[in-house]
């Protein structure tokens, strides 16, 4: 199977693109229909131009995958970096990947940029031929998200929770400068933000061909708008953010509701997970305790800083301090975490 590797250029900057058809074609297929597809492409995405273009031989681009472990059969994982944003990693720092039946493939997140989701893609394709037929968001946030046109441009109907779509539409141009300047010019190039096609106001199951998936959409956590994926094949859960490891947790919805969740969700029958950050498969529901116990302590300290009159400014010098532990990136989402548990909580 061949793919179409098109040279776009904007402004000064250049880079090869992978353009993902519906379906893989041979040598002669992707080439017939390669001037087609650029040309689309370039109108559809304002200021770019093509400079080049070739079909090349999937087995040719094994250094451009991203790499995958196979959890179980049919079940891959790609683990994000617990690092900053930053144009070395393009920002790879999501853990993503995909699931295998006997019909479909579906993909689950798509990372931060179109590079990394590029990666992605051609990892499922390394692996299967079968359609890519749902691309399937956790919830907003764009490390998650910004990838997700390359899957769209592959066949995928792209499915989140049922208020992803105007969380997403309210942010977008907020998330493509805030990403554009984290990444840079070379890294977040050929990135464009799409929103889902659809939403998932409760659950419902989607059939991979002899492998179920079940989708359900919770209560405002982690975001107003997560979605927990599971497999029954393999008993995981994919939890998005509403499970960090390693990387402290980040609070942008209600830590109550997230408390709540996570509480409720440990009876769901899943003995594995996927968390959205941190080692890409943890036993469940035992790998939700360290989130659980941040949030938890969190909430019991800002709610005594607010019970002793303390401002604001006041608490945040020692709300979660001694929760510093082994959490990375603690110095840049604790305060946030307190600030936002503060603002909520003082009108309980």
């Amino acid at each position: 199977m061949f793919e179409l590797l098109v040279t776009l250029c904007l402004s000064t900057v250049c880079a090869e693109r992978v353009l993902p058809a519906a379906m893989p074609t041979d040598k002669a297929q992707c080439e017939a229909s390669m001037n087609a597809r650029s040309t689309g492409w370039v109108k559809a995405h304002e200021g770019y131009r093509v400079k080049g273009q070739r079909c090349v031989a999937i087995e040719t681009l094994d250094d451009r995958a991203a790499k995958t472990t196979e959890t179980s059969p049919g079940h891959f994982v790609h683990e994000g970096l617990v690092e900053p944003v930053g144009p070395k990693n393009a920002g790879d720092i999501a853990n993503t990947g995909f699931i295998v039946g006997d019909k479909a493939v579906a993909v689950i997140d798509a990372g931060s940029s179109r590079k990394v989701a590029e990666a992605l893609y051609l990892a499922v394709r390394s692996k299967t031929q079968l359609p890519i037929r749902y691309l399937l968001l956790t919830h907003m946030h764009p490390d998650h998200t910004l990838g997700a046109e390359v899957f769209k441009e592959a066949g995928a109907e792209i499915v989140g929770s049922a208020a992803l779509q105007q969380a997403m539409a309210s942010r977008a141009e907020a998330y493509t400068a805030n990403l554009k300047r984290l990444l840079g010019d070379d890294a977040f190039h050929g990135t464009k933000i799409v929103l889902s096609d659809r939403g998932v106001a409760d659950s419902e199951t989607i059939d991979l061909g002899q492998r179920e998936l079940e989708l359900r959409a919770h209560p405002t956590a982690h975001t107003n708008n997560d979605l927990t994926i599971y497999d029954k094949t393999s008993s995981t859960v994919w939890m998005g953010d509403l499970v960090f490891l390693t990387h402290t947790p980040a609070l942008d919805g209600s830590i109550v509701g997230w408390i709540k969740l996570l509480s409720e969700l440990r009876k769901n029958g899943a003995k594995h997970m996927v968390p959205g950050h941190g080692p890409g498969r943890a036993a469940y529901p035992d790998g939700a305790k360290p989130t659980l116990g941040y949030l938890t302590s969190l909430a019991q300290q800002t709610r005594k800083a607010i019970k002793a009159g303390e401002s604001l400014n006041t608490a945040l010098k020692h709300i979660g301090q001694d929760l510093r532990g082994d959490w990375k990136e603690f110095d840049e989402f604790n305060p946030r975490n307190a600030t936002s548990a503060y603002v909520e909580l003082e009108w309980e």
